[in-house]
């Protein structure tokens, strides 16, 4: 029985009094107000204390939540996960607190802000429910909000970014006198939105994997028999990634299957039983709670809170898939990977965030056990071919307002809104399409736009994203599948976890503003179906930022330093430019150097993920660009700080006096990685001893435990017949090789290191410098990182 109460007044004595016993606390609020922050930190910080999650959601709306109301709460509540939900002009509006008190869900919705007048005295009116159904619907609703990908967290680095957009807005408003520490001004809006979320799938006839299959089967099979517990798999959209994981599932008895996306979850339960109709099958989301099956699809957003994630053994799981590996890195995941110790750990991906797999290579113990480009998939006939067409845009998209992840919404739909540019659009489309169509576009309202505009042009189209109403999804993809849609307009709804192999036509009207989602909506276009030869793109080119970049998507080789505007094409794919479009492109490469302008933005969008100053190696794991780059543009990662601005006095300073030592060690070549161990060996010792000098001998146990205590670090570099021997330990062989390999090979380069036959001297005065000791400690824990991963590739 759900029991209700109406409340009209003084709704903090009920926050207060939930927050005493809850386990897990779940607020989310269109604005907040450092008002209404005094009032609700006490509870919660009482609560944090007691080992209590605390999540707390708000949004940017209109630029009435206050900067000092984020700081607040980032100081008052650092056990917290804060995040602010980027509205981009759109209205948002939620109220809700949840709380869960063992096992009753508490739910109180309604109208109240977190200010003081609405928590307190203020004309507001909430209802509360006790009610485990409801509690899990309104969860599983705050964590579609919470994890947007509009959402960014609460840090020092994003609150001084809304600080100053609040800033700038207000200052041109009327409305900054009423958000006083006074304010009690609340305003309403609502906006519906469908939130029903299917799949089209393509079930196999067959239960043999295909070839590329096969392949990534094989080597996860080596990678076990090397004794690895972990391994990224990388297979482009298409070539079956799902069932992949499921033949692979035969060697393990109980199953965890992680995803972000519920309808991944469905599709993936589908593919297991199809290869194990044997097992029982269960889904673990806010609609449904099944434990106890053999293989369990389960939300990252749901099995992620403790109050689901304790309820398993650390070791229940034999083995753990997590899809769209790309996302591993999350906060979210990060809980998952940290609680479960199962015998095998996969992760299967299409589009690794960084390109190259960089962010989840530490995840995965040093190993990507497979990986295949889609351009080489289409090579072997395992994709369909593609037709690409850039498109002139003269548009100039300079003019427009950049808020560091995209252009500022109001402003790209001024100049995407035009009878002119959709006339264009049209003309593009109706000149190379084929037969199916989906077209990516911005937002909602350019969405809405250009599905008009076709329709009233001829053409039978809809429009299809969160807030659509007469169709569902699954009609709508049924609808284009059987002829009776020329096109699909849509935000993000088939960026991942859709398939629907019949789409031959893939129209881009979006600038590129994420690689990664890029290469997903390329990959919609890009399974092969009955009747289909290639798949058409059409794609505007105009002066927007990464214009000039997204050809890497279709690079095979991106270590390549120098390359062509247009890329080669394999003989079965076709890449056509306007005229303008290319020379466009090459002006925009001509003006700068977009490489070194990635690695700024990759810094800067890190930093604000962070919260505060990366390390190298963070930058490295975490970056969306080539941190090779830092080294080519600034010879040291101290170097690159300092051209950035981001070092204070006394670390600019030290910069300038050891600049040198840190290009040393940067530069220092490395066939082996032995000149980093011992350098790491030295650094043990800590800021104040790390420059004393070592001998071979010292040195030698340290050496040899590091290199061994890893599979891959001992396979790599003890590889060979003298290292065999050193494998099996032997202190005289070991420091005889540290003296003949690092440490003579290493000194009299450059001055700053010597060796005299049995001692290792670092010859830089900055003893007790912690800034130098630092910096040298991160640009070594980087260059071993990245010598292990760059062996690791080559093998693979």
């Amino acid at each position: 029985m759900t029991k209700l109460k109406l409340i009209t007044s003084q709704l903090i004595d009920v926050l207060n009094r939930l927050a005493e016993e809850a386990t897990e606390i779940d607020i989310l609020t269109s604005f907040v107000m450092k008002s209404g922050v005094k009032k609700l930190v006490p509870a919660l910080q009482k609560a944090a204390a007691r080992g209590a999650e605390i999540r707390i959601g708000t949004g940017d709306y209109l630029h009435i939540t206050q900067p000092d109301a984020l700081q607040m709460l980032a100081d008052e509540l650092p056990e917290a996960e804060i995040r602010l939900f980027q509205s981009g002009g759109r209205s948002f509006h939620p109220k809700a607190y949840l709380f869960r008190l063992g096992e009753q869900g508490h739910v109180i919705i309604g109208s109240s802000n977190m200010s003081a007048s609405a928590l307190t005295g203020g004309v507001e009116w909430n209802v509360a429910a006790e009610n485990e159904i409801l509690f899990d619907e309104a969860l599983k609703e705050f964590e579609a909000v919470f994890y947007d990908e509009r959402t960014i967290p609460v840090n020092h680095e994003t609150i001084a970014d809304y600080r100053s957009r609040y800033d700038q807005f207000h200052a041109k408003q009327s409305l900054r006198v009423q958000w006083t520490e006074a304010e009690e001004v609340e305003v309403m809006f609502s906006e519906a939105a469908d939130q029903e979320s299917v799949i089209a799938e393509e079930q196999p006839a067959y239960l043999t994997p295909r070839p590329a299959q096969k392949a990534a089967l094989k080597a996860l099979e080596q990678t076990m028999d090397e004794q690895y517990e972990r391994a990224l798999v990388v297979m482009a959209t298409g070539l079956g990634k799902t069932y992949l994981a499921a033949f692979f599932a035969k060697h393990f008895r109980r199953v965890l299957f992680v995803a972000h996306r519920n309808e991944i979850l469905e599709q993936a339960k589908r593919s297991f039983l199809h290869v194990h109709p044997e097992r029982t099958a269960g889904i673990l989301d806010g609609n449904s709670k099944e434990k106890e099956a053999d293989m369990i699809f389960a939300s990252v957003f749901t099995i992620g809170s403790k109050h689901h994630l304790h309820s398993f053994r650390p070791d229940e799981f034999d083995l753990i898939v997590i899809d769209e590996f790309h996302h591993a890195a999350s906060r979210s995941y990060e809980k998952v990977r940290d609680y479960f110790v199962p015998k095998f750990f996969l992760g299967i991906t299409a589009t690794p965030d960084r390109m190259d797999n960089k962010d989840v290579y530490g995840i995965c113990d040093g190993n990507v056990a497979y990986r295949i480009h889609f351009m080489e998939a289409i090579q072997k006939q395992w994709l369909a071919p593609f037709h690409y067409y850039g498109v002139y845009d003269d548009t100039d998209y300079s003019a427009l307002t950049w808020l560091g992840s995209r252009y500022d919404e109001e402003e790209l739909l001024a100049v995407q809104m035009r009878a002119e540019m959709a006339e264009k659009i049209l003309a593009a489309w109706k000149k190379n399409k084929q037969t199916r169509t989906i077209a990516f576009c911005s937002s909602i309202r350019q969405a809405e736009f250009l599905s008009s505009y076709f329709n009233e042009n001829g053409y039978k189209t809809i429009a299809l994203h969160s807030s659509t109403k007469n169709v569902t999804r699954p009609a709508a993809i049924s609808m284009l599948e059987k002829g009776e849609l020329d096109a699909i307009f849509t935000v993000d709804l088939f960026n991942e976890g859709v398939d629907i192999p019949s789409v031959d036509t893939i129209l881009f009207t979006r600038p590129t503003e994420s690689l990664t989602v890029f290469t997903q909506q390329i990959g919609r276009g890009l399974r092969t179906a009955p009747g289909k030869t290639h798949c058409v793109m059409i794609d505007l080119i105009g002066n927007y930022r990464n214009a000039d970049v997204k050809m890497r998507v279709f690079d095979t080789e991106p270590e390549r330093k120098k390359r062509d505007i247009v890329p080669a094409m394999p003989a079965n794919c076709v890449m056509d430019f306007d005229l303008k479009a290319v020379e466009l492109l090459t002006e925009m490469s001509r003006k700068r150097n977009p490489r070194k302008e990635q690695l700024y933005y990759a810094y800067e969008d890190l930093k604000k993920e962070l919260g505060r100053r990366p390390s190298y190696l963070e930058l490295h794991l975490h970056g969306a660009a080539d941190s090779k780059m830092v080294k080519e543009f600034h010879q040291s990662y101290p170097g690159f700080l300092y051209a950035l601005g981001e070092l204070n006095e006394a670390e600019q300073e030290a910069f300038k006096q050891f600049e040198h030592w840190f290009a040393e060690v940067e530069k220092t070549g490395m066939t082996k990685s032995y000149k980093m161990v011992v350098l790491l060996y030295m650094l043990s010792k800590g800021p104040d001893r790390w420059l004393d000098p070592i001998t071979p001998q010292e040195a030698a146990p340290f050496f040899h435990h590091y290199l061994t205590s890893k599979e891959y670090r001992k396979r790599i570099d003890f590889s060979d017949r003298q290292g065999q021997k050193l494998a099996q330990y032997n202190e005289k062989a070991v420091a005889d090789l540290i003296a003949k390999m690092p440490m003579t090979k290493w000194s009299g380069s450059s001055g700053l290191v010597s060796f005299d036959g049995n001692v290792f001297q670092v010859n830089v005065d900055a003893g007790g410098n912690e800034m130098v000791y630092e910096w040298t400690k991160e640009i070594c824990e980087f260059r071993l990182h990245g010598y292990f991963e760059r062996k690791e590739n080559r093998r693979n």
